[in-house]
């Protein structure tokens, strides 16, 4: 089946935007799957998956507000977890689904463990995506330095070998993987240059964000996980320099005692593009 774009308004502090999102599958199943994405990625991360899941599910794939076909935030000081997981809920509104699976990519499972945690909360199985309470505060400055970089180029070619350097962590892929990888984030401007699709004031937040106000984050992050009641799978790369095995051991252990699978060469994070990892998701999901 094809999958249509649509639009829901949203509510900031700052105003009205509008977070766009890709949906797949039978419109009228009652089966709902949300994939959210990772910090500067797109609902197109999710092709491979929902084709793969259409048949079974009605799925949902939003771009998050500030990046690809949705709205920017006049703040950039909003461009956080709280005003994520708010979306989330206007989005869940409109799905209108008793309950809902989740998948979230490193952001995505953020917003998905918030939500997770919440009374009364819709989530009957979550998948977390090389992601958990304690972030490696080394790792998180570095997505805040990439975040940040202001990168244009005159070719659709030199941008996506831009775009395969600094997401070599997502370990191999094919060309025409690669390719696509590269394409779901790439838009011209007005000049012609290619350049990457969110607003770059993402990164403003995440640069601000001190070894201090990480651990108060931390601590909030581990409340909210050991609350979460509903089945849960945590994917890890083995590579990872965001989500470490140990805080992987520990989310075994608390909270709704989490499934841990671990990828092999492969670092943040796991794309879910290749049939080995999709099968991953499928069995959990579906089991």
């Amino acid at each position: 089946m094809a999958f249509t774009r649509q639009t829901v308004q949203c509510i900031s502090p700052a105003g009205l935007h509008h977070m766009s999102y890709k949906e797949w599958g039978d419109p009228q199943s009652a089966k709902v799957l949300i994939c959210v994405h990772g910090v500067t990625r797109v609902a197109d991360d999710f092709d491979m998956l929902s084709q793969a899941l259409e048949s079974d599910y009605r799925i949902i794939c939003p771009d998050v507000v500030g990046r690809g076909q949705s709205g920017r935030l006049p703040n950039p000081q909003l461009y956080q977890i709280p005003q994520y997981v708010s979306d989330m809920v206007t989005l869940l509104a409109r799905v209108n689904a008793e309950t809902v699976d989740w998948f979230g990519t490193s952001m995505g499972g953020l917003i998905g463990m918030v939500l997770a945690s919440m009374k009364n909360s819709p989530l009957r199985k979550l998948v977390l995506n090389d992601v958990g309470p304690s972030l490696n505060f080394d790792g998180l400055k570095r997505i805040g330095d990439s975040i940040a970089q202001d990168v244009r180029f005159d070719t659709f070619e030199e941008a996506e070998r831009f775009i395969r350097e600094v997401s070599i962590s997502f370990g191999p892929h094919s060309e025409a993987e690669w390719h696509k990888i590269a394409r779901d984030v790439l838009k011209q401007d007005a000049d012609g240059k290619w350049v990457r699709h969110y607003d770059l004031s993402l990164a403003i937040p995440v640069q601000a964000t001190t070894a201090e106000v990480a651990a108060i984050g931390e601590k909030m992050l581990w409340a909210a996980y050991d609350a979460i009641t509903c089945q849960t799978l945590l994917v890890r790369g083995a590579e990872s320099d965001l989500l470490s095995k140990a805080t992987a051991a520990q989310m075994q252990e608390r909270g709704p005692h989490a499934e841990v699978v671990e990828i092999a060469g492969v670092g943040h994070a796991p794309t879910f593009v290749q049939p080995d990892q999709i099968a991953i998701i499928r069995e959990f999901l579906l089991r």
